[in-house]
């Protein structure tokens, strides 16, 4: 009974070199190279403001009791943005539980100021899609090879 110990609680791991033909894995490289990628740019998007003004998704209740401008907090959460996608990039595992933290903050930010609603949804998708990358690196070991 090959699947046995998955049944009893135990983790089961699927070979990296598998990617190519698992559904598995191939799930887990595509969402930790996206929760890699996608906070670096935004995080470093907080220093350039291309992409948007990021000042204007600050509630003005965290501003008034932080003793930093927006902007100057706005750096602050560049460089986590940055430090989630790099931690996601090596431990993948605990990598998505913490960028799924970050985007329960980031919700919480964005329903305070009731006009973000909708983009707070879609964060709501991309937190549930941080967890499943936290699950699937259970099941993945990258470096291992098809046995």
């Amino acid at each position: 009974m090959k699947n046995a110990p998955a049944a009893r609680g135990e983790r089961t791991t699927v070979p990296a070199a598998t990617w190519r033909t698992n559904p598995v894995a191939q799930a887990f490289w595509l969402l930790r190279l996206g929760f890699t990628v996608a906070p670096i740019l935004f995080g470093l998007d907080k220093f350039a403001h291309v992409l948007v003004d990021w000042d204007r998704y600050l509630a003005p209740e965290f501003a008034d009791v932080l003793p930093w401008t927006t902007h100057e907090l706005m750096y602050a959460v560049g460089v986590i943005e940055i430090v989630a996608g790099l931690v996601v990039a090596v431990r993948p595992r605990f990598g998505g539980y913490l960028v799924a933290a970050w985007l329960g903050g980031i919700i919480v930010n964005l329903l305070m100021q009731a006009d973000f609603y909708d983009i707070a949804l879609r964060d709501f998708g991309l937190l549930l899609g941080a967890l499943t990358l936290a699950r699937l690196a259970s099941a993945v070991r990258p470096g291992l090879t098809q046995a």
